[in-house]
Formats: structure tokens, sequence, C-alpha cells
């Protein structure tokens, strides 16, 4: 999946830093991002160094070594080769290091841009000098990186498992039932509830398969399988779905991406994940990630 980016490691731990001539220079616009493309399909940023501004450069994490800064400034920067071009070119970029670190510093940009004033009383805040999180110095509210819970699910009864395709959208992939967690819900009852609302089944046996960061909507993602629990005919909710149908394991035509919690899913039931997944899998559930 995007993040999976070993042996390089992510630390995202907060510090106060000042930016050095080796450093990456993250800036956005919008949902673009400054990066160089290559014909490839690679994609960089520039540094510190070769960056026309350096007054407005925040530290956001490092991967192995490396940091990253956010340029703030609102400047348009110009250097030959960069461009503006879509966050959703993450989603196919290589190499995926610089795929993850994009976006995941796509995330971040947004939510510093959209606390720049208290949601309580609309006074500018302030951010702490401790940790990642921004205080109001009127009010005393505190706030911390915005993450959106959200559960995908495999729906199995047997050899077979629900797949859907959203309606509204241009995309024409498969994808599983999926929801964001209520408040005063656990996992297990949003998966529950988000079944019976798309497709009108009962369910029972939830399992937790592994969880994931969505950058792209601020989310993150638990992936979880689950039983059949009676009538197996499907009553789609036609507002959310434009599909849903149960699909046998071996009419599965689905490839691994290497991209989504989704994608993986659909594969592992499917039995198509490469070999380095699955026991990347058994490792993380063992011992922990990294």
């Amino acid at each position: 999946m995007i993040q999976d980016i070993e042996p390089l490691v992510y630390d995202n731990v907060w510090r106060k830093e000042e930016a050095g001539e080796e450093d990456i220079v993250l800036a956005y616009d919008g949902k673009t991002s400054f990066m160089k493309t290559d014909g490839d399909g690679s994609v960089s940023f520039p540094t510190v160094a070769e960056y026309p501004f350096r007054h407005a450069l925040t530290y956001l994490f490092s991967i192995s070594g490396k940091r990253y800064f956010w340029d703030e400034s609102g400047e348009t920067p110009s250097l030959p080769g960069f461009a503006f071009r879509g966050t959703g070119d993450f989603r196919t970029a290589q190499p995926k290091v610089n795929a993850f670190a994009g976006v995941t510093g796509w995330q971040l940009a947004n939510w510093y841009r959209s606390r720049a004033y208290c949601g309580r009383c609309g006074a500018k805040t302030r951010r702490s000098d401790r940790e990642r999180m921004v205080v109001c110095p009127e009010c005393g509210q505190t706030e911390y990186p915005k993450l959106c819970p959200a559960v995908i699910i495999g729906v199995c009864d047997g050899d077979r498992i629900v797949l859907t395709q959203y309606a509204g959208r241009t995309v024409t992939h498969y994808s599983l039932v999926a929801g964001f967690t209520e408040i005063g819900e656990t996992l297990e009852e949003t998966v529950a509830r988000e079944v019976m609302e798309e497709v009108g089944l009962h369910v029972k046996n939830v399992r937790y398969y592994k969880s994931q960061p969505w950058s792209f909507t601020d989310t993150v993602l638990m992936g979880f399988f689950c039983d059949l629990d009676g009538d197996d005919a499907i009553r789609m909710d036609s507002h959310e779905l434009k599909t849903a149908k149960w699909v046998a394991k071996e009419d599965i035509a689905v490839d691994y991406q290497d991209l989504s919690l989704t994608n993986e899913m659909i594969c592992y039931f499917a039995g198509k994940l490469p070999a380095y997944v699955t026991e990347r899998t058994r490792r993380n559930a063992l011992y922990g990630v990294r």
C-alpha cells in the first residue's frame, strides 16, 4: 500500500527544526503539488538549496533521516522542470516514498491552513511550541491534526464476496462496502451499520484485517472481513452505490496495485496477493509495523 515504504522509516514526531540545504520542500496550491514529473511516471520535489523561497518553511516529518518542510508562504515558485500538478497523481507516482511524502505533506498542510482561526470563537490561533497542535489564545480551545476513522468491509459468504461501485463517480473499478465511524460507535458496530445501510445484509464474525492512513481524504482506514448472517438478497442503496453484487472468488478480475487497502483486501480474498505482501502482513500482525 502507499505507506509501505520499507526499509525506509517514516518519522512523524513533531520537532522545531530549521531547514538545511539538503532538505526537501513541499509546496501546495489547492489540490496541486509543486513537483517534477519524468516520462516514466516518477516524481520528485525541490531541495531547499534550489528553492526560491526560504522564509516560511515549516517542518513536517522525516523519512529515514531526510527531512521534509512545507512552504507556507503562499508565493508561487518557479523552477525549470517543476510545476503544480494534481495530488491525484500520487496514486500512481513512483518512487512510492515520494508519493507517500507528497500526499502526507498535503494532508498536514491542509490541516494547518484550515486551523488558522478558532472554530469556537473565531480568534486567530497560535501553534504550540511543544507538539503538533494549535491553540486559541482567547478561549483556550486546542486542536490536533484531523483524522476521520472509516472502515473497509469485505462481506463474505463462503467463496464469494460483495463488490460495489460508487454512484456519481467516473472510476469504474470495484470496491468494498465502506463508511465512516459515527460518534458513540465501535468499529464493529460501524461494520454492521454500513453493511445494512449500503447493501441491506446482516453480518456476523467481524474480524480485523489491517489499517491504512489515507491522506487523500484525511482518513485512517481500518479493514474488516465478516460473514453473511441470513438472507443473501442485496438491497442496494442507490444514492451511495451504482453496483453491488456477489462475486465468486474465481471470477474476481482484479490485479494487485500496491496502493489501497481496498485493493489489497479484494486480492487477499481472491488469493492474488504477491508472496512478499502476505509475508509483510503476517510479520506486521505479529510484531507491529516497523
